[in-house]
């Protein structure tokens, strides 16, 4: 039976992640060469070692039935916040976040497990609440399983990865049937949120004062009368909506709803932010407004894509990272290094790759019988979405610089170890997507 769940395997979906783990083993190679052609870094051995363990793990997990992590799954979800809150306590600090534990030289990165075991936890929540007709509850109690490990992993801090959380949450509730309104309501509270916060970095860094006014959106006293103005108004609101029924009290209250939480997070979010994290957001609006600094990885990132052209110069023929411009350039950058030596051409095939992977996985989603087995593949095909489109974004410039790696080709054990766990899960769910 074991064999035959091997021979049962999506092969598009499994190859896919092969052939860009080896895509990644190959820059991160070329990325630990200088401009006089010596290695010198061996995360490429590293590299191997990790993706040929997380091939095997793949095909492990593969043949075990996946309804046995339906019962374990509160287990490995409090085992990861236990170890997300020793993190933050006794963790190794790199790049500015507690984000490992470990002993020398090797180390883990738990925020990268939590993912997987926190979208086990919510399948198996909304599975467990299909029959429930209180949307609300389910999507509060959704939220709830998702903030634990994100707020954790936020107080590490690390920003990039506890937003990975978030398109977790979207989907698998959009998949479990949970009104629209509510994960719209989030949605809408996320980009305001956003736009508020960066309206007074814009007016001081790009606009150079030009909109003074904007910097009313970081005063204690204004915020707190405009949020004690519109929670009146949300009280009328409501009070209109349950005396006489009539829908456009509910509307004015739920967008009232949206502006004050929005209000108070972008208010709060200068206040909790750290230096470096703020100055990526500016650089994103503007890398030229420090070139040499926090703009400088953006501005080398772009060269290098540019100057691939159509084929790119070659595979270990490129400068940006030879020459070590490219800070972090086998982690957060690979796919500047890759397009440079690979051009445009190139970066057809990894978009072509992960588009596969993430179709396959959206086919597992709408095929499966099992809802349980059907939202861990629409969670994990959130996350590797996610992961692709803000990394390759970030190195684009059309995305702020968040420290997520492109999954199956940035170097980091974690990283890889979770992202072929997940391919091992989903091929888990497709050989038994029939089965009830």
């Amino acid at each position: 039976m074991k064999l035959q769940n091997i021979l049962g395997i999506d092969y598009i979906l499994f190859l896919s992640a092969i052939a860009l783990s080896v895509f990644g083993i190959l820059f991160i190679y070329s990325s630990g060469i200088n401009a006089s052609g010596v290695q010198v870094s061996n995360e490429y051995i590293r590299q191997i070692i990790f993706a040929s363990f997380g091939t095997v793990l793949a095909l492990a997990l593969a043949v075990i039935n996946y309804r046995r992590l339906y019962e374990l799954s509160a287990y490995l979800y409090l085992g990861t916040l236990a170890l997300l809150a020793y993190t933050c306590l006794f963790g190794r600090t790199v790049s500015g976040a507690r984000a490992w534990i470990g002993i020398g030289s090797f180390g883990i990165q738990p925020s990268e497990f939590a993912k997987i075991t926190t979208i086990i936890l919510l399948a198996r929540y909304l599975d467990s609440s299909k029959r429930n007709p209180q949307s609300f509850l389910r999507f509060a109690l959704s939220c709830i399983i998702v903030f634990v490990p994100m707020g954790l992993i936020l107080l590490q801090p690390d920003f990039g990865t506890s937003l990975v959380f978030i398109p977790i949450l979207l989907v698998m509730t959009f998949i479990a049937g949970i009104s629209i309104k509510y994960i719209l309501f989030f949605v809408a509270c996320i980009a305001l949120t956003g736009f508020l916060m960066g309206l007074p970095l814009w007016q001081t860094y790009i606009m150079r004062n030009a909109a003074a006014s904007l910097n009313i959106l970081m005063n204690f006293r204004f915020v707190a009368v405009a949020i004690l103005s519109l929670l009146i108004v949300l009280v009328i609101a409501l009070f209109g909506f349950l005396r006489y029924k009539k829908r456009y009290f509910y509307w004015i209250a739920y967008i009232t709803a949206i502006v004050i939480l929005s209000l108070g997070m972008s208010f709060l979010s200068h206040r909790v932010l750290k230096d470096y994290q703020i100055m990526r957001l500016i650089v994103f609006l503007d890398p030229n407004v420090d070139p040499q600094g926090s703009g400088w990885n953006i501005i080398q990132s772009i060269t290098a894509i540019g100057s691939g052209g159509l084929w790119g110069k070659g595979y270990l023929r490129g400068t940006q990272s030879h020459y070590r411009f490219l800070p972090q350039q086998s982690t957060d950058f690979i796919f500047s290094i890759y397009t440079e030596e690979w051009g445009y051409a190139g970066g057809i095939l990894a978009f072509a790759l992960f588009l596969l992977i993430s179709l396959r996985l959206i086919r597992i989603v709408k095929t499966t019988t099992d809802t349980f087995g059907s939202l861990i593949a629409a969670g994990l095909s959130s996350v590797y979405i996610f992961h692709f489109l803000i990394n390759v974004g970030m190195t684009m410039g059309i995305m702020p610089i968040t420290g997520i790696p492109l999954l199956f080709m940035s170097y980091g054990g974690s990283a890889m170890i979770t992202a072929m766990s997940g391919v091992g899960l989903a091929l888990s769910v497709y050989i038994r997507r029939y089965q009830h």
